[in-house]
């Protein structure tokens, strides 16, 4: 269905699914690099130091094997603040990344920092905010880490999204959608314009890629279609 609507990629899948999307001519954009436990994979993330202790070799066995599978991208998470200060889980996620950049260098894998909104769906997650991506990337000055900028989350957590991603776009390797409020349809029914958000993307130099995470209300083909059309950048 992905290839007849024209979408040229199949994201957020684990190793051992790297190789379906190949089987319809299509890639994965962005992956996960296997953890312990995934469902905790956006609560338990590098701004822990303790977490460094698997996290690292998680991600020192995934970069190589994302390359060799055609992998471009593999995501990654601050985890929650849990009390602790922004500027130290910053400084914290810097310690966890550093070792693996050189890594992701060799091997031509950008790791991707989600944004999630802390006020609705991931209370207390940390890299909730642009500015505090954007400072830990300028921090770690490596073209292999970037952010992943989720639309809808960051329409949720201070808006102004256009002029964001225009400020801040070379930090910025992966972009989400999502219908604000409840992510659904990114159609008229929610309340921002994609349309002029994917302009503001293609001018801004983006060749990556946008992704569509939204749940749907209605017939599922129907809706990603809709959105294939609005997301062309």
């Amino acid at each position: 269905m992905a290839r007849e609507l024209g979408l040229q990629s199949v994201e957020l899948l684990e190793p051992d699914e790297w190789k379906v999307p190949k089987r319809y001519g299509l890639v994965c954009a962005m992956g996960y690099a296997s953890v312990p436990d995934p469902r905790t994979r956006l609560t338990e993330g590098f701004n822990r130091v303790e977490n460094h202790a698997w996290l690292i070799p998680a991600y020192q066995r995934a970069i190589p094997l994302a390359a060799a599978a055609g992998v471009a991208n593999l995501i990654c998470f601050s985890g929650n603040r849990g009390g602790l200060p922004d500027d130290q889980g910053r400084a914290n996620c810097a310690l966890g990344l550093a070792p693996l950049l050189p890594v992701a260098e060799r091997h031509g894998v950008t790791l991707c920092m989600e944004l999630l909104n802390s006020k609705i769906d991931h209370a207390d997650y940390q890299c909730d905010h642009t500015a505090w991506g954007v400072a830990l990337a300028k921090q770690l000055a490596s073209e292999r880490f970037k952010l992943l900028y989720d639309i809808y989350h960051m329409q949720i957590m201070e808006g102004d999204v256009i002029r964001t991603i225009r400020d801040n776009h070379r930090y910025i390797g992966h972009y989400h959608t999502g219908g604000v409020p409840g992510r659904h349809e990114i159609d008229s029914t929610q309340e921002l314009n994609y349309p002029a958000i994917m302009r503001a993307i293609g001018e801004s130099g983006f060749t990556g890629f946008v992704a569509q995470e939204f749940v749907p209300t209605r017939d599922p083909r129907a809706s990603l279609a809709e959105a294939v059309r609005l997301c062309r950048v």
